[in-house]
């Protein structure tokens, strides 16, 4: 079973998830969020983010595309779904079953959210039979 990070901890292990995070979105769109936050639960990790958008979405978001900059976004999601996951299975010592992400384009905001494995599970991984009984 992995060690709980006491507050001191949960601190440096939320802030690495953040820069994380961010460090990711960068590298796969360019240009990361100016702003993240991390809350590490006990069977989650949600990471909320701000100022989110591109230059080049804004502009799409301008001459009304928000559906097409949202779209792009689930897809730019699904493409970095893996190295989220394992940045938040490294930081936190145990297994993601689940993994949740949105956009909302005014404000610009996006969340990641991290369903971790029930203590003791290290195996499980996005089951739906492995759901945490509390949630």
């Amino acid at each position: 079973m992995p060690a709980k990070p006491d507050s001191h901890t949960s601190g440096s292990v939320a802030a690495g998830i953040s820069n994380d995070v961010v460090k990711l979105l960068y590298e796969y769109t360019g240009r990361g969020p100016t702003k993240a936050r991390t809350e590490i639960h006990s069977n989650s990790v949600v990471v909320l983010l701000a100022d989110t958008l591109t230059k080049g979405e804004r502009v799409l978001v301008e001459n009304g595309q928000s559906q097409l900059v949202l779209q792009t976004r689930r897809e730019f999601q699904r493409a970095m779904r893996t190295d989220l996951v394992a940045a938040v299975e490294r930081r936190m010592d145990t297994s993601v079953i689940a993994f949740m992400s949105e956009n909302h384009i005014d404000p610009d905001m996006a969340v990641e959210v991290f369903i971790l494995a029930p203590p003791g599970d290290h195996t499980a991984r996005d089951g739906a039979d492995s759901m945490p009984s509390a949630v």
